[in-house]
């Protein structure tokens, strides 16, 4: 093997193996920033050793042994409690000297409790939730400070300062490296969830650039929600979210035309759609309700777009049912975008004038007051009435809110043809 292949061997390990190397060293230290250097100092040790005496059999748990023992003396100098200090120190002393596999056998029992307890870490309140994302994609996604600066199109500098103050914030609050128990588990979950699908939005229709998707960024999050699945079982809204995420992500392929442009949900080609992860979708939804979470948030978001994925054709979709799915969601988290969304549904369901009373009644909502959708889903209501003139100013609006290039170019596509529409029609 050449040293170029080593090196693309070890970037792979460390995609698989980082998460968890970082987690189980964040048990024995109890500081997620210390744990992250102590794995990337066995990284860097690897890169140094691997190319000539080649990749270990386990590469994973030679790189828990070689951070293990770096574990060590990083306790020694800080002089902890000594009875403390002489249990983990002999302990991983012990384990140290013991062969390899023993030592992989010896945190492979508590690796899922150590991934949980690194998810509720990076995921904490007490961080902002543009660090939290970064964060967790860095220790959890194993993704470098540059590529979490293209995916979110930020300065690398910026992520970098994001994550540090992150790491600085955690230790100076003293958060525990635990899984939050009783109560204040549901509060911290919904904390988790809600990290992990912002990944997921970010990937699936980016905020700004020229990619209408960032297909890399739903995989990301995709992956975390199955982690945390499999971490966490019983808990209908992880399953729901997976649920909500996998369904929607099955339209990747169809959602984006040969040249980047932007294709939208009723005139996809659903041949397209991946049917493997919608089954997996639909699959993850039943766990859900089976688990009484029917009407959990993300489970009734997934269940809407159950309707689509199940639907072959545009006009087969289940509007009606969308409609009252909606009107669920809307009562247990009530929000203008929830009611925008809803108005679109009301306007597939019951008519456009139906859905445009709904949409005009939001106009003055604050929060929606930039909010580039509104002026689109107006301007497409509008269009359908025939009154072109009035729609092609609502999609100008819109173009000139939205960051998102391809957006843009939609938009004010939709304007022009409205123009000449309306041209026609005079």
């Amino acid at each position: 093997m050449t040293a170029t292949d080593t090196h693309r061997t070890i970037d792979a390990v460390w995609r698989i193996e980082s998460a968890r190397l970082i987690a189980g060293l964040a048990r024995i230290v109890g500081d997620v920033g210390a744990a992250e250097d102590l794995a990337q100092d066995a990284l860097l040790i690897a890169l140094e050793r691997w190319p000539e005496s080649g990749v270990p059999n386990n590469p994973g748990a030679w790189l828990m042994a070689t951070a293990k023992h770096r574990a060590i003396d990083l306790l020694r100098k800080r002089s902890l409690v000594e009875r403390k200090h002489e249990l983990l120190g002999h302990e991983l002393e012990a384990r140290q000297e013991a062969a390899v596999p023993d030592i992989d056998a010896a945190i492979d029992d508590q690796v899922g409790d150590d991934l949980l307890r690194l998810i509720f870490t990076t995921c904490h309140p007490v961080l902002s939730p543009e660090a939290r994302a970064a964060l967790t994609l860095r220790l959890l996604g194993g993704l470098t400070t540059d590529e979490i600066a293209r995916a979110f199109l930020v300065p690398e500098a910026t992520v970098a300062q994001r994550i540090v103050r992150a790491k600085r914030t955690l230790s100076e609050n003293r958060v525990g490296f635990e899984v939050p128990r009783g109560p204040e588990l549901a509060g911290r979950l919904s904390s988790v969830l809600a990290v992990i699908y912002l990944i997921f939005n970010e990937g699936y229709s980016a905020t700004a650039g020229d990619d209408w998707m960032r297909p890399a960024l739903c995989d990301d999050a995709i992956r975390l929600g199955r982690i945390l699945a499999g971490l966490a079982p019983g808990e209908p809204e992880v399953h729901g979210l997976v649920a909500l995420m996998e369904i929607q992500g099955s339209r990747a392929k169809a959602r984006v035309g040969v040249s980047g442009e932007p294709i939208l949900l009723l005139e996809q080609n659903r041949s397209l759609w991946d049917r493997l992860l919608i089954r997996r979708g639909l699959a993850a939804l039943e766990r859900a309700e089976a688990l009484g979470g029917a009407n959990g948030p993300y489970a009734l978001q997934a269940a809407i777009a159950a309707c689509h994925a199940r639907a072959r054709t545009p006009e087969e979709t289940d509007w009606p049912r969308i409609v009252e799915l909606y009107e669920v969601l809307a009562r247990l988290t009530p929000s203008p975008v929830v009611e925008l969304n809803r108005a679109v549904a009301v306007s597939m369901a019951r008519g456009p004038a139906a859905g445009l009373a709904l949409v005009d009644a939001l106009t003055s909502e604050p929060a929606l007051k930039g909010y580039h959708l509104l002026p689109s889903v107006r301007g497409d209501l509008l269009a359908k009435l025939g009154r072109h003139r009035e729609a092609g100013e609502e999609f100008e609006r819109a173009a000139a809110l939205t960051r998102n290039g391809r957006e843009r170019e939609l938009l004010l596509g939709r304007a022009a043809t409205s123009a000449r529409a309306g041209k026609n029609a005079g």
